[in-house]
């Protein structure tokens, strides 16, 4: 079917890649491109990896059709477009364009586009657009977009995630005493 014709190259010998050898018959369709032909295999493209071997969980999302009543806590991220009565405390926050939420979240991220009822205590908290809300704002950062409703007081601390009130009405920070109620001073 094909026959082989030696070649010269420049230098006077024969080409080191066999497909270059190879001299088309007059029955083969001449290639589409002009480019040079590999003959290395093609590697697959890698695969990526599934987010549970990441470190990086999946994000809880409740639904707009769930309405719960009770405390809401997670090590990871979540986002809330139903309605929440209760407080939230979990790493990152989404609060979306329908949810409504009474109570206090805490979170070191937290996106509000919904309404919220309640104290936000973050450490970048973002109240965008359509957002509404009725409470305190402790923050490191805080971005507001033109045309949220805000209506309380913001307040920037330098760890408002750590210094969020716990259940009994005390501060309750990692590697700090709580002594009569107050937070003792870092030392």
């Amino acid at each position: 079917m094909f026959t082989k014709k030696p070649e010269k190259e420049m230098g006077g010998g024969t080409s080191s890649n066999p497909m270059a050898s190879v001299a088309p018959s007059p029955s083969m369709p001449k290639p589409a491109s002009a480019a040079p032909i590999s003959a290395a295999p093609v590697a697959a493209a890698p695969k990526p990896a599934p987010a549970i071997n990441s470190g990086k969980s999946i994000p809880s999302i409740f639904a707009g059709d769930i309405s719960i009543t009770g405390n809401i806590q997670s090590a990871g991220e979540i986002q809330i477009d139903g309605k929440v009565e209760g407080d939230i405390k979990c790493t990152s926050l989404i609060i979306g364009e329908n949810a409504d939420v009474s109570g206090g979240v805490v979170a070191e991220d937290v996106v509000v586009r919904g309404k919220v009822n309640g104290s936000i205590r973050g450490v970048r908290v973002t109240l965008e657009t359509t957002s509404e809300v009725e409470g305190d704002v402790y923050h490191k950062t805080l971005a507001i977009e033109q045309g949220a409703y805000f209506e309380g007081k913001s307040r920037r601390q330098d760890d408002p995630v750590g210094s969020a009130p716990d259940k009994a009405g005390t501060v309750a920070s990692v590697g700090r005493p709580v002594a009569n109620g107050a937070a003792a001073p870092k030392l």
